[in-house]
């Protein structure tokens, strides 16, 4: 989402060109750092100079794959250092933690795996299987970017004109989402994001819920998948991932296919399925607002659109919807809908104890419309 929607206030602009100064300098140390076949792999074009090159910063990813870029396991320690020191530059203190935890929980998969998970790599649950690419010359004057994925984890931003202009999409995930720690307590680096939406979901009226019910059982996974695009044309999806890219608990699980008809019921094809906010009474609200919260302020305030949901007019046009079943521990998936604006969350494999969760803008993700309007002002003939 492009966090000012292209209309700042003074203050703000001025705090996001702050975030990309900082972001520019960790960007240009990380940068300065590397040999000759490093910069070759962690280096891409311009934003928005061809579209060959968009096709490459626009591809994302959540799961354990190539997501294109340098990974740490291709780094030296003081390397590794400064990556997270760009990716913090861009997160919130809570956003970066969660970042850290989900690439840590690497290492408690694999033991939940008995460490046999064997997909042609030397370690296939890896935490050091993280990418970075910074697109375009960071500090410059014209737009650069980058992008930090892995397993469970996808960052992009993009600043333009010398302030953060994109932060979408934005994808963390946990797998466990639940485990175990020392003196009885339990690791969940997404419970807001899934206790919130409970308890909102659970206080709707039996019309309000009747309205925000997609499905009784979930989908797969998020809707839109880690489509670069997001249009009506996923309703004729059976399934956010191509098959052989799905790997279920079971082949029989009752959430790895949906029919036709089901398929038209959590498509994201306009206009917002659910309830919307202004049908909500004032505490409900509020959750909303929260639930909100748990995703755009995973970066930091000075670049999140989080304060514009303080107008209750925005507010209203937010949609909440569910599908699956309300209880704690059982398979379910929700989202919040409405302009410049989708969140997706989704817990139902491994027993429901695997989450996915993305914040994403559905008329510009990676801020298209930003750069359109910079060439058009900067480079047009």
């Amino acid at each position: 989402m492009s966090p000012d929607h292209g209309r700042p206030d003074p203050a703000r602009a001025d705090a996001s060109r702050e975030v990309a100064a900082r972001m520019a300098e960790a960007a240009r140390e990380w940068l300065d750092s590397l040999d000759p076949e490093q910069r070759r792999l962690g280096t891409g074009p311009t934003p928005g100079t061809d579209g060959a090159a968009e096709a490459d910063r626009t591809r994302w990813y959540y799961t354990p794959t190539d997501h294109g870029g340098l990974t740490f396991a291709q780094q030296r320690p003081a390397q590794y250092r400064q990556v997270m020191r760009l990716v913090a530059s861009g997160l919130s203190e809570a956003g970066y933690n969660t970042v850290a935890t989900v690439i840590g929980l690497e290492n408690v998969l694999d033991r939940v795996e008995d460490f046999s998970v064997l997909w042609g790599r030397e370690r296939s649950r890896d935490p050091n299987m993280y990418y970075l690419r910074v697109f375009g010359e960071p500090g410059g004057d014209r737009p650069w970017g980058w992008r930090f994925g892995g397993h469970h984890v996808s960052l992009n931003f993009l600043v333009v004109d010398g302030r953060v202009a994109a932060t979408t999409p934005l994808f963390m995930g946990a797998d466990p989402a639940a485990s175990p720690l020392l003196g009885g307590t339990t690791l969940r680096p997404l419970a807001a994001a899934e206790d919130l939406a409970r308890t909102l979901v659970r206080s709707l009226s039996p019309e309000a819920a009747g309205r925000a019910l997609l499905l009784p059982r979930p989908p797969y996974d998020v809707v839109a998948g880690n489509s670069p695009r997001i249009d009506d044309r996923l309703i004729t999806r059976r399934q956010p991932w191509h098959p052989d890219q799905m790997v279920p608990d079971r082949p029989d699980a009752p959430h790895t296919l949906l029919d036709d008809e089901e398929r038209r019921a959590v498509s994201l094809a306009p206009p917002p399925r659910g309830v919307p906010a202004a049908d909500l009474d004032t505490g409900q609200r509020q959750l909303l607002r929260e639930l909100l919260g748990t995703y755009l302020s995973r970066v930091r305030e000075e670049i999140s659109p989080l304060s514009r949901y303080d107008d209750p007019e925005l507010l209203d046009a937010v949609h909440f919807a569910w599908a699956g079943s309300t209880e704690p521990g059982e398979a379910h998936y929700y989202r919040l809908h409405g302009p410049r604006l989708l969140v997706e969350w989704t817990k139902v494999h491994r027993n429901a104890n695997h989450a996915h969760a993305v914040w994403r803008d559905p008329g510009t993700d990676f801020g298209g419309d930003v750069l359109a309007a910079h060439h058009a002002t900067y480079h047009a003939h």
